[in-house]
């Protein structure tokens, strides 16, 4: 029987005292050592702790936090009077999350790691079979992928995982706890369609040029011909030569999965490859003599034709000042997305080579087309995930503000439609929205319980975190790899217009992005309301930033702000912030 046998604590809560000793004590909680004793005394140091991942009683991962508790009306600064302790078994639903939702790559993996004196430590379940918290390896083992990512968090290197084999590996670090998220993929698996596309291309490449050397052979084998049948035979000769090529590279680029046409300036097909004639439903011989309107349509051949004729000015403007090599120089790539009838979209990818002109074919330009409508669907899945994250930490923010449910996210709207106000491109407004949603991410390190109270009852010591929370946002997001200056932007939100600001930037030397969230923080805290006072009103909040511009702020940033306010909406749309609790 197993009534008399002490079951093993694995998870629950506790109360101490300020030494310590437990007052109260769920009964499935284990004892108080260890790394909840560490935990435990740093918290009545006024540090609130998380106690890290570990093997607990029962052999499985487990995590936990002490946080201290404080006397209602004692000084803050003292020491605790308590501490809770809370402790759970890290479960299934975790590890779950590290799973990517439709993810189809055979051999991608995304763990978490961290460093333990000289040796990686996985914390999570590996593809491999392992357990958590049951492998570890040297750090100084050679070219370990795991090791650069928790030396360098961020970076992106090809590497060797923990079973040896060469991996792509990108990572980043987690905020207050000493884990590094790893994501993996198989080298071959992640470049086996460049480098079988790039050995076919090198292939093209070799045999037109292997092609165009037998043709001009010939060329001037028949100009040094002294006998007019000669010259025939060997013209004949020739043009055999020169017809076998033509089919060889015919099936060449047949076999090629892109699309690959040449047009003259006129947009008369006069190449086409297989797989672009069936594309278009017809044969290659059907597609020669046919314009791009008549079997692309008229949008992509309108958009095509304008690219080609910027190329072959410039080709010609090249040829003409006889610069070498002028048509490396002419060429030119570009990505477009198309909307399909279904209300679907297309996005290809397009290099375009001119071709000089002879006797009997005048300039062109050879196109080469490749549809990459997934690539960008994915590409497109991975910012929403980015923008879903941003969102999420700017509400994690604002909900430890209780004079506030919505400030960092409002910054960042209001970021957003100054920047498309501006005719920003989206690089720039998503950098823009981003900042504002996150610039607040550094007031995480002020204690809740001084959150929204008024300035003047707040310690030097808190006053100077809040004051440069900016800047511990920008240094907690300084590992993350955005597309835009989203961290540079933060570091220089609080610069002002004429100079005077923390870091003496001025004008055009502030970031425009940073000069977008300036005005856009300033509009939000304008309009909230503060230490039981009411905000100002929108228009009251427009009369100030315009007052402050030229000196505090910029003067388009914020005539693109009232502008959106008077004749685009924004004032219907932002009305809430006058009903902020």
């Amino acid at each position: 029987m197993n009534s008399n046998v002490e079951r093993t604590g694995v998870a629950g809560l506790a109360l101490t005292d300020g030494d310590g000793k437990p007052l109260v004590i769920t009964p499935s909680m284990p004892p108080l050592t260890g790394k909840l004793r560490t935990g435990i005394a740093s918290a009545l140091n006024g540090q609130p702790t998380v106690v890290d991942m570990y093997k607990g009683a029962t052999n499985q991962p487990t995590i936990g936090f002490a946080l201290p508790i404080y006397g209602v009306q004692a000084d803050p600064s003292a020491k605790g009077i308590g501490v809770a302790v809370g402790i759970r078994v890290v479960g299934d639903d975790l590890f779950a999350l590290l799973k990517q939702p439709g993810d189809t790559s055979r051999s991608a993996e995304t763990y978490l790691v961290r460093k333990v004196e000289n040796t990686v430590e996985y914390l999570t379940p590996l593809a491999d079979g392992t357990a958590a918290l049951n492998r570890t390896m040297a750090v100084d083992t050679p070219e370990l992928a795991d090791a650069f990512a928790i030396d360098k968090p961020g970076g992106f290197a090809i590497k060797r995982d923990y079973s040896g084999a060469e991996v792509l590996v990108i990572s980043r670090a987690i905020a207050d706890v000493p884990w590094v998220l790893v994501r993996k993929i198989s080298r071959a698996e992640a470049l086996e369609a460049n480098e079988s596309r790039l050995r076919n291309m090198l292939i093209v490449f070799i045999l037109i040029i292997i092609g165009v050397t037998v043709a001009m052979i010939a060329v001037w084998r028949h100009g040094t011909s002294l006998r007019a049948a000669a010259a025939a035979e060997k013209f004949r000769i020739s043009s055999e030569r020169f017809e076998n090529i033509s089919k060889f590279m015919r099936v060449i680029t047949n076999s090629q999965p892109t699309l690959i046409v040449a047009v003259d300036g006129t947009t008369t097909y006069t190449f086409a490859n297989e797989p672009a004639a069936k594309s278009a439903g017809i044969t290659p011989e059907e597609m020669l003599g046919k314009t791009m309107a008549g079997v692309m349509g008229p949008t992509k051949a309108r958009y095509y034709a304008d690219v080609n004729k910027d190329i072959l000015k410039n080709f010609a403007d090249l040829e003409e000042a006889k610069t070498p090599d002028s048509v490396r120089l002419a060429r030119r790539s570009f990505v477009q997305r198309f909307e399909e009838g279904d209300g679907g979209m297309q996005v290809l990818k397009s290099d375009h080579i001119p071709l000089r002109g002879d006797r009997d074919h005048p300039p062109g330009v050879l196109m080469i087309i490749d549809d990459i409508t997934e690539f960008s669907r994915e590409q497109l899945k991975s910012e929403a995930r980015l923008t879903q994250l941003v969102t999420t930490l700017a509400t994690v923010v604002d909900r430890r503000d209780p004079s506030s449910d919505s400030r960092s996210s409002d910054v960042g709207d209001v970021a957003r439609a100054i920047a498309e106000e501006l005719g920003c491109e989206r690089k720039e407004i998503d950098t823009a929205a981003f900042a504002g949603n996150l610039k607040n991410l550094g007031s995480l390190y002020i204690p809740p319980e001084k959150m929204g109270l008024p300035v003047g009852e707040l310690d030097e010591a808190t006053r100077k975190v809040m004051s440069t929370a900016y800047i511990t946002s920008a240094n907690l997001l300084q590992g993350i790899d955005f597309e835009g200056p989203v961290v540079e932007t933060i570091r220089q939100s609080e610069e002002r217009f004429d100079g005077k600001g923390p870091q003496h930037l001025a004008g055009e030397g502030i970031l425009l992005t940073s000069r977008i969230v300036a005005v856009a923080t300033a509009f939000v805290e304008l309009t909230c309301p503060r230490d039981g006072t009411q905000g100002m009103a929108l228009e009251e909040a427009s009369a100030q930033l315009l007052r402050d511009s030229g000196t505090v702020y910029d003067r388009r940033v914020v005539s693109a702000l009232l502008n959106y306010l008077e004749n685009h909406g924004g004032a219907i749309k932002w009305a809430h912030f006058l009903h902020r609790q």
